[in-house]
Parts: structure tokens; C-alpha cells; sequence
């Protein structure tokens, strides 16, 4: 049992970081300085290109300067927007058609790593700007300019190299602490030795961590549920994908979204791991206790038309409720057409806060238009309200094990 006085303790202590949000806004009114000082600058050399007054050198410094702000200020939004997201509050841009595609797999490693190599960057362009003038610049400055620049290379470099195993022993440390908190949610000895066909990615070299004996409810519920075949977190090949974040998979693996209602969305091309992700996650709500139904779009659609037809969508509907998570493949594949994409929004919309989906998709949601037409709209918002959105960057795992076949 949790110690209350400790727990209220510890709330309090973390509600404490928002004393940090008026630092971030404080950094928006900088970001304000900086607009106008690159404005003040761009009117200053249109003026005095017009008066040709403007040499070339000139020039070149002017431009050298709007490019060291607009740096500066890039480097101020990474601060804004990534520090406030890492250390203060989660920024809720899910499907938002301009989401950053760094800040879904933002974290302080990652941050401090883009924080150094603009730092290079700034620096770079100051260097540049003492030898474009350099008649006019002390033999000592240049010199000093070249070192201080060097030694943010080097910072960046170290860096860099001490953020790949600090990320690596935290995931370890993720799946490390996954079975004290959750005793049945680890995996159960797999069959990737059966011969089932793979969906997405294939399993990993490393072999898996020693897991519990299995459970006979849970395995009863993984056979209810659909897989086309079992595929575990520990077996997913993290080195494919160029780029999802490996902290919210982690958490995933809990299955707590499940006891909260809340869904989940992996969004990437083809071959990227989604098919493997949304089983995986399947199979552990199945350790964790959850009822799981897994099928394609494609097969959903004809299971909710067929109860239409029969006249007990309804009670189809109803049954589901009985699953408190769902997951619906290959969204975006078929698009469907007026009256299916009804059908799936009745699913979303009774699901609303009741129960889990996981869904995966080969196009962001602000492109299901495409699948769902005017309907759309509505069953991303509901999806997407309570949902956790991953997103997965990289070729096809099948393709490039097909390329690498044909070159042996």
C-alpha cells in the first residue's frame, strides 16, 4: 500500500515544475526581440542597397547576420516547445497536420544533442562572418573565434556519443522495471519458431529476456483474440526505423492505456512495424487481464456490413463492448465507402471514452479523407482525443530484406 503523506509528498513536489512555464514564455518574448531585430536589419540593408551604398562585402555580413538571428530563433523554439514538452507538460499536437517531426520522439538526450548541434550551427556562421571580414578583423579574434568553434564541435561530438547509451540504458531500465509493476504483462515464451507468416517486422537478434510461465487465461485470451500471429515488444527490431519513440512504446507495454480508455495510433509506411507494435501491445493486455478482438480494416468493415445487413448492428456493437480493446489494421490500404465509413464511426463513437482502440495506418489523420470522406473529421477527433500517436519513419522492412536476399 502507498504511504499517503509520501504520495501527496511527491504530487506536490511534481506539480511544482510549473514554476517553469513563465521561463518558457519569457523565451516567446525573446523570440519577439529577435523578430525585430531581424526586421530592424532586413529594412536597414534594403535601404542601403537602394542608395548603392551596399558593397558586396556588406552584403554578405547583412545576410550573414538575418541568417545568424533566424538560427538564434530557431534554436529558441527548440527550447520553447521541446523543453516545455519534456519538462513541464505534454503539448497535445496529436494529428496536428504541422506537428514537429522531432517532438514526437523528443526527450532531454535528444534535446540537449539538437541544442549542441545548433549551438555548431550558430557558431559556424559567426566564424564565417569574422573571415568574410576579415581585414577588418584581429589576427587574435580569428584565432580565438576558431578554437571556441572547434571546442563546440568536439562538445557536440561527446555528446552525441554519450546520448546513443544513456537512450539505450533507459529503455533497458523500461523493461527492466515493466515486470515488478505489472507481473503478468511480460510476454509469453513466443512462436516465432512456428513458421507464421510475419506481418510487419520480423524479430530481433538479440534474444528475448527470461520471461514468466504462462498463464492459461491469458493464453486463451491471445487465442480469442485474432493475431495472425504472436509478436512481442522484446522482439521488435528498434535499429529498422529511422525515427519513433521508443519512451512511449515503453510505456505502452504496460497496458495502463487499456484501464484507461484511452487509444493508441501508429502512423508509417508500409513495412515500418505498426502490425507488429498493435499485436504486441495486444498480447499484453491479454497478460494484463483485457479482452482483445484484432482484424484489418478491411475485415472489420465486412463484419459490421454483414451485421448491418442482418438487421443486429446493434447487438454487434453491444458484443464488442464486451472487448475492452479493439485493434483495427491496415487503415488507409481500401478506402471505403460512404455508408462503411459510417460504420466505423459508430464503432468510434460508441467506443468514445468506454473503451480502447489501437489503430493502425499508413497515412496521418489528417489525410483519412481519403479513406473515410465526410466522415473523417469526426472519427479522428474521437480517436484521437484520448489517444497516444506514434509515429514510425523508415522503408519497408520486407522490401529491404528482399534487396539484401537478392544481393546474397
Amino acid at each position: 500500500m502507498r504511504n499517503p503523506t509520501t504520495t501527496t509528498l511527491g504530487y506536490a513536489l511534481f506539480a511544482t515544475r510549473w514554476l517553469q512555464a513563465p521561463l518558457y514564455f519569457g523565451l516567446v518574448a525573446a523570440q519577439g526581440v529577435y523578430v525585430y531585430k531581424f526586421f530592424k536589419e532586413l529594412w536597414t540593408l534594403i535601404l542601403m542597397c537602394v542608395s548603392g551604398h551596399a558593397t558586396e562585402t556588406y552584403v554578405m555580413l547583412a545576410v550573414l547576420k538575418l541568417v545568424d538571428v533566424v538560427m538564434i530563433a530557431n534554436l529558441l523554439i527548440m527550447v520553447i516547445v521541446g523543453g516545455y514538452e519534456t519538462f513541464v507538460s505534454r503539448i497535445g499536437l496529436q494529428g496536428h497536420r504541422d506537428q514537429p517531426e522531432w517532438l514526437s520522439h523528443v526527450n532531454s538526450n535528444v534535446l540537449k544533442v539538437k541544442l549542441a548541434t545548433a549551438i555548431v550551427g550558430i557558431s559556424s556562421v559567426h566564424l564565417l562572418q569574422m573571415f568574410v571580414d576579415v581585414h577588418h578583423t584581429p589576427r587574435h579574434a580569428l584565432l580565438w573565434g576558431t578554437v571556441i568553434h572547434m571546442a563546440f564541435i568536439a562538445s557536440a561530438a561527446i555528446l552525441a556519443y554519450m546520448s546513443g547509451p544513456m537512450a539505450a540504458h533507459a529503455d533497458r531500465g523500461h523493461a527492466d522495471r515493466t515486470p515488478l509493476r505489472h507481473p503478468r504483462a511480460e510476454p509469453e515464451p513466443g512462436d516465432r519458431r512456428h513458421g507464421q507468416p510475419e506481418r510487419e517486422t520480423p524479430a530481433a537478434t538479440p534474444p528475448a529476456p527470461r520471461r514468466p510461465e504462462p498463464d492459461a487465461d491469458a493464453e486463451e485470451r491471445i487465442r480469442a483474440a485474432g493475431f495472425p500471429a504472436r509478436k512481442l515488444l522484446e522482439d521488435f527490431d528498434e535499429r529498422h526505423p529511422r525515427g519513433f519513440d521508443r519512451e512511449a512504446v515503453a510505456r505502452l507495454g504496460k497496458a495502463d492505456f487499456v484501464a484507461a480508455r484511452r487509444n493508441v495510433v501508429f502512423v508509417g509506411p508500409p513495412g515500418t512495424g505498426k502490425t507488429h507494435l498493435a499485436i504486441a501491445l495486444g498480447v499484453r493486455a491479454c497478460q494484463a487481464g483485457h479482452r482483445v478482438l484484432f482484424a484489418t480494416a478491411a475485415d472489420w468493415a465486412a463484419r459490421l456490413s454483414d451485421a448491418r445487413a442482418a438487421g443486429r448492428l446493434d447487438a454487434e456493437l453491444a458484443a464488442l463492448d464486451e472487448h475492452a480493446l479493439l485493434i483495427v489494421d491496415e487503415v488507409g490500404y481500401t478506402p471505403f465507402d460512404a455508408a462503411t465509413a459510417g460504420l466505423f464511426f459508430q464503432l468510434v463513437a460508441r467506443r468514445y471514452e468506454r473503451a480502447s482502440l489501437i489503430v493502425t495506418s499508413d497515412r496521418p489523420l489528417g489525410r483519412w479523407d481519403e479513406v473515410f470522406g465526410a466522415s473523417a473529421p469526426a472519427l479522428a477527433d474521437r480517436l484521437a482525443h484520448h489517444a497516444e500517436v506514434v509515429r514510425l519513419d523508415g522503408d519497408s522492412y520486407r522490401t529491404r530484406r528482399a534487396t539484401s536476399a537478392w544481393a546474397d
